[in-house]
């Protein structure tokens, strides 16, 4: 008998963790424990049926790596679409290249959504 299609919920996130790209893993080892800006982000985090490379809660932002495949058109369309599913969840979201993955851009990616007095207490869980 052949097995359903249906995968559970947590096995998706899983998987992608397990089988990340260079570009995740250098995000997520500049990301995680609260490095940058004293943000918690998750890594492949599921909302809304849909797994987001990277999320903070706290603003409500996801950060995705588009690799090559990124750009054919229609995976722009599903990307668009995408970010459409989740604008009404004031979820805000910000793309960048994988080849662009460094600490300088992600930090200038992540600033303008911090709020100015989150800034001066960077990397405290005060």
């Amino acid at each position: 008998m052949p097995r359903s299609p249906w995968v559970p919920r947590r096995q998706v996130p899983r998987r992608l963790r397990r089988s990340e790209t260079a570009a995740e893993r250098v995000a997520w080892r500049l990301l995680r424990r609260r490095r940058m800006l004293g943000l918690k982000f998750r890594r492949q985090h599921p909302v809304a049926g849909f797994v987001l490379d990277f999320y903070c809660a706290e603003l409500r932002l996801a950060i995705e790596l588009d690799g090559s495949p990124h750009d054919h058109p229609q995976q722009r369309a599903r990307d668009a679409e995408r970010t459409r599913r989740l604008e009404p969840l004031q979820i805000r979201v910000v793309r960048i290249p994988n080849s662009r993955v460094s600490e300088a851009n992600l930090r200038h990616l992540i600033q303008p959504f911090v709020p100015p007095l989150r800034v001066c207490g960077e990397g405290d869980r005060g």
